[in-house]
């Protein structure tokens, strides 16, 4: 019996070959992109669980009263050791680690690497595989350095590399052997190595590298990295007082005023970090996988109605012949799950396809089907089975259950041609589309804006390179030379030193407050350590006063510049008032003088209101990462030739790696970019599958309404009158989707944009420009499918009668 229904199936689908495709390939598309969303769904949720006790993991979070007194994912230096040490039979182990960016070098390669230095407990805590060494002694030396097969590759051409030696440029100017003890096998996607904005895939000891030791330590170092593992039937709330406890033994009096330390499972934390940004995604990306989904669903509900009356004489003759209600059932819905498993077959072949790009578009990488075998079989199977049952329950019942007399005659009157039914669906769909395309122009405005925006500072030609760090004063003095003679360039307009750039990564905060003035009423201020050349290279605008010696003059010791902002929070009325008053800043001994005011300028991202800012000299504490170029107006490709040799002249054995300052704010948008382009993909699916959905519609109305069409032409209706007749239907469905569609789309980017400080204002332009267009697509393809059959001579039309 079910063979004989798929038989039947298969030789309807083949009779019927054009609404087959339409609905095979509408069916594919939805669930091309359902299995690419779930691949990543799947992916994202996988994330920490292959940690060894992953479920006893938690990293050490930090709440303070002012955010700006520290980190969220950080906490003080020697925190995890001590809860190690004070409380056994609670914490089970450890791992902490400084994050750090250094050269790093062998023979004639020289790179800038993301470098951990961290505890010796890593390897054996989180059970990442090796290739070679043994976890739990790889790193108790404080010369050993653990890599991954990949670094291994890259410096030696080989992964069997143990008792090879890197050299690490340290920071006070030297460099230092250390010897691979370990290679890790590539390591997937988790929250200890993939914390920050690039993964780590170089471990060394904590303290082992020269000048920036002794953070461990630090009670009062409020940026280390922790992690616990806690022992079974251990929970967080176990951990509250002993932690409170620790932290009034050994906590400053500002640490125990404003911290608040809390902790968070491994397993959870990747998807709520920064206020839950990647569940957010998951979320988004599902709701629109799901409204595509169910596009592609009534597209195929439509169709198959829409196409009854062509089986209707097939029903009544089965009926007569004795078919019960449940065999017909049986064999519309035998239909749909093989039109279901075509397209599923379709799917894994344009999922394929288009992996790549979509990897690319969503900056994680997607699986092959073969590397999710069995999944990528069994899921796409079982998907198709309820696709195909969901999309061809209703059809399957609505016709099994015409009557046999209505059925002979072929008509429908007993559900009255479900005109309602078929206009909502295409409505839904409609509305879906509409709500998708609004909100991609919204969101392709707000990413347009933090690019064409004024940030307060001239982004273009503007390059920058990390240097070498030697941070005494000979290194100090030395790079800034190296700096001088790079300026003389030709292809250079200006060159800055600094430790800070406009990426996002913002250098530290602590209080400012007048002299004279009580030091708890100080203001929150972000520092950045930059060179008297920082404001002319920015091109910041000096509202009063001078950044520092920039002009004329040699330096002075224990000056400050600020910005406006922190000028007015201050209480200076006007940035003139500020200049030569003199300030305070916490931990910073001795009185400091305003050289200058500059213009506000976007240092962070626009998710966040410009915050006071305060500029140190960079000889105050000799610490710098980065020279900036402007860059004189030329071919950018050579003048970055000229750079490069010139530094390979001064700095040999320097990575010369350079980011230009639109490709660092684009990382700094990296998520909103993403969401831009998969918004966009969205939008182009769904108004696929509608568009499909039309072009079946119109086509089987046509089909059945030929007579009628012969019979108005004869009767005197033009052309134009014919072409309306089908338009003003879909014109109907397309005003009352705008209308629900509309306000919901404004409301959610009304939502959404509130989440940034500087945002675009939603005005009426975007939905007008997507209701023009969509109507003008709509319109477009519904008098196409219908001029042939407005201009078809009614006597063949008639000719059957």
């Amino acid at each position: 019996m079910i063979q004989n229904y798929f038989k039947i199936a298969w030789r309807n689908l083949l009779k019927r070959k054009f609404y087959s495709l339409v609905m095979i390939f509408g069916l594919s598309v939805g669930m091309t992109f359902t299995f690419l969303i779930m691949s990543y769904v799947w992916g994202e949720m996988r994330v920490n669980g292959d940690l060894r006790n992953a479920d006893n993991q938690y990293i050490v979070r930090s709440k303070w009263k002012n955010p700006d007194m520290g980190i969220d994912m950080a906490t003080l230096g020697p925190l995890g050791a001590t809860l190690k040490a004070d409380y056994p039979g609670l914490v089970a182990n450890f791992y902490r680690y400084d994050g750090i960016t250094v050269a790093v070098s062998k023979n004639d390669k020289h790179f800038r690497e993301e470098v951990q230095t961290g505890d010796s407990t890593l390897l054996a805590m989180y059970g990442f595989p090796l290739l070679h060494g043994d976890a739990k002694t790889a790193l108790n030396r404080s010369n050993s350095v653990a890599i991954t097969e990949e670094k291994a590759l890259k410096y030696f051409g080989r992964t069997d590399v143990l008792g090879e030696t890197l050299t690490l440029h340290n920071f006070i100017g030297g460099k230092q052997e250390f010897q691979v003890t370990a290679v890790l096998k590539t390591l997937g996607n988790n929250s200890v190595n993939n914390l920050l904005p690039k993964p780590v895939e170089i471990f060394i000891p904590l303290s082992s590298l020269d000048g920036r030791k002794g953070a461990e330590d630090n009670w009062d170092f409020p940026y280390m990295i922790t992690y616990i593992e806690l022992q079974n039937g251990i929970t967080p709330k176990d951990l509250q007082k002993p932690v409170a406890q620790t932290l009034a033994t050994h906590g400053s009096a500002n640490t125990k005023a404003n911290l608040e330390v809390y902790l968070t499972p491994l397993k959870e934390y990747y998807l709520d970090a920064n206020n839950g940004l990647v569940r957010k995604m998951i979320y988004t990306l599902s709701g629109v996988t799901l409204f595509i989904l169910l596009m592609a669903i009534v597209n195929f509900v439509n169709i198959s109605i829409g196409k009854s009356s062509s089986r209707l004489k097939e029903i009544g003759v089965r009926k007569v012949l004795g078919s019960q209600k449940i065999q017909l059932v049986g064999q519309f819905l035998a239909e749909s799950v093989i039109l279901a498993l075509i397209a599923m077959l379709l799917s894994i072949l344009f999922y394929e396809i288009s992996r790549g790009a979509f990897s690319d578009i969503l900056g994680k990488p997607l699986p092959s089907s073969l590397v999710l075998f069995p999944y990528s079989l069994v899921m796409p199977l079982f998907c198709a089975l309820i696709i195909g049952l969901m999309a061809g329950i209703y059809p399957a019942f609505i016709l099994s259950g015409i009557s046999s007399i209505d059925s002979m005659k072929g008509k429908l009157k007993s559900i009255r041609e479900n005109v309602l039914l078929r206009r909502g669906l295409v409505a839904s769909q409609f509305v879906i589309a509409l709500f998708v395309f609004a909100g991609a122009v919204v969101i392709a405005k707000q990413v347009d804006y933090f690019f064409d925006e004024n940030l307060g500072y001239n982004k273009e030609s503007l390059v920058s390179i990390a240097v070498p760090r030697d941070w005494t004063p000979e290194g100090l003095a030395k790079m800034e030379a190296i700096r001088d003679q790079l300026s003389q360039l030709k292809e250079v307009s200006n060159v800055s030193l600094s430790y800070e750039i406009p990426n996002g990564n913002n250098g530290g905060h602590t209080g400012l407050y007048k002299s004279g003035q009580d030091s708890t009423q100080a203001i929150h201020t972000q520092f950045v350590s930059t060179d008297e050349k920082y404001a002319d290279t920015y091109q910041i605008k000096i509202l009063a006063g001078k950044f520092f010696n920039a002009k004329q003059g040699a330096f002075q010791a224990n000056r400050i510049v600020l910005n406006q902002t922190a000028a007015k929070a201050l209480g200076f009325a006007n940035p003139q008032d500020a200049v030569g008053q003199q300030v305070r800043v916490h931990n910073v001994p001795g009185i400091l003088t305003i050289d200058g005011v500059s213009a506000d300028f976007n240092f962070a991202s626009m998710h966040q209101v410009i915050k006071p800012l305060g500029f140190f000299h960079v000889k105050e504490g000799n610490a710098f990462r980065f020279l900036t170029f402007r860059l004189n107006p030329s071919n950018l490709g050579e003048s970055m030739a000229v750079i490069e040799n010139k530094w390979r002249e001064l700095m040999p054995d320097a990575p010369f790696e350079y980011a230009f300052m639109d490709d660092t704010l684009q990382k700094l948008y990296q998520s909103e970019m993403q969401l831009k382009k998969a918004s966009q993909i969205a939008t182009t699916l769904s108004v696929v599958i509608v568009l499909l959905g039309v072009l079946g519609m119109v086509s089987l109305n046509v089909a059945r309404r030929t007579r009628e069409l012969g019979i108005r032409k004869v009767l005197g209706a033009s052309e134009i009158g014919i072409i309306m007749l089908f338009l003003k239907e879909f014109l109907l469905v397309m005003a009352l989707a705008m209308l629900i569609s509309f306000p919901l789309a404004f409301l959610t980017m009304k939502r959404w944009l509130e989440t940034y400080a500087y945002r675009i204002q939603v005005g009426w332009e975007p939905f007008a420009l997507v209701g023009t267009g969509f109507c003008l697509i709509i319109i477009i393809l519904v008098c196409l499918q219908t001029t042939k059959a407005a201009l078809m001579n009614p006597v063949k039309s008639l000719r059957s009668e």
